[in-house]
Order: C-alpha cells, then sequence, then structure tokens
C-alpha cells in the first residue's frame, strides 16, 4: 500500500494490488518491478511506495532505501551497462506522475537507451511468459 495514496494513479494502484505486475523486489519503503513496455529484457520501474509526483516531493526516508534498491536490481539484470533514469515533469518527459527510477540493461551497442537527437526510447510490447521468465532470472539474481 502506498503512503499518500493517489486514487487515480497507474502506479498506487500496483501497489494496492488493483493492477497487476511481475514483482522483482520489495522494500518497507520501495517495490521494483517489470516494465510492461520494456526498452530491452530486465527493463525495470522502482518506485517509492509513497505518491509523490517529483523527487522533491519525496520524504528523505523514502529516498534513503530507494538506491540501494536500485543497485540490486541493476546487478539482477545480469548485465554490466546499465541506464538509470528518473523524469521530473511533463517537460521532462515524465508520463506517470509517480516518482519511479528505469534501470535499463545495455546489453550491446544496439539495443538499450539510444540517445540521439529526435528519437524517442526504443520499446516493444511484451508478452507476459517473457516478463515471468524475465522476473524469475531476476530474482534468482538478487
Amino acid at each position: 500500500m502506498a503512503a499518500n495514496e493517489n486514487t487515480s494513479c497507474l502506479f498506487c494502484a500496483i501497489l494496492q494490488g488493483k493492477l497487476p505486475c511481475h514483482k522483482v523486489y520489495e522494500t518497507e519503503y520501495s517495490f521494483a518491478f517489470l516494465d510492461i513496455m520494456p526498452t530491452t529484457e530486465g527493463h525495470t520501474q522502482v518506485i517509492p511506495k509513497y505518491h509523490a509526483e517529483t523527487l522533491g516531493d519525496l520524504p528523505d526516508e523514502y529516498l534513503r532505501d530507494i538506491g540501494p534498491v536500485i543497485k540490486k536490481i541493476a546487478l539482477a539484470t545480469g548485465v554490466e551497462q546499465y541506464n538509470i533514469i528518473q523524469n521530473n515533469g511533463k517537460m521532462a518527459f515524465q508520463h506517470i506522475p509517480h516518482v519511479h527510477f528505469h534501470v535499463v540493461p545495455k546489453p550491446n551497442e544496439t539495443e538499450g537507451l539510444i540517445l540521439t537527437a529526435g528519437q524517442n526510447w526504443p520499446m516493444k510490447k511484451a508478452e507476459d511468459d517473457a516478463l515471468a521468465a524475465t522476473c524469475a532470472k531476476m530474482k534468482g539474481r538478487l
């Protein structure tokens, strides 16, 4: 359950169990689950269990907890290189108004986040079975 929850927030609904997800890891303050539109295998969302729209709105006890969780998730992807992305506000490309960190594995030169002027993130719809298998692999690395 999210503290300071927002009933219209997609991520708060996931925390409440109203929407399904592939949970990878959880602590008292943080929750990590696979992105349903991953850039690469293992693309994970790490969110606080507190509804805050931006990083500046998030209480420090949640920030203290989420950093080590992001590290665990990054290592659990099984790749040595990855991006950690956190956007604040619509102009910064934040699409869901709940603080969240993307952990995006970079397995090789052509996959993962590619930052080029005028190009969006490469994303594709993942099948539920593929997400379940990836989730199991990552849990095994924790």
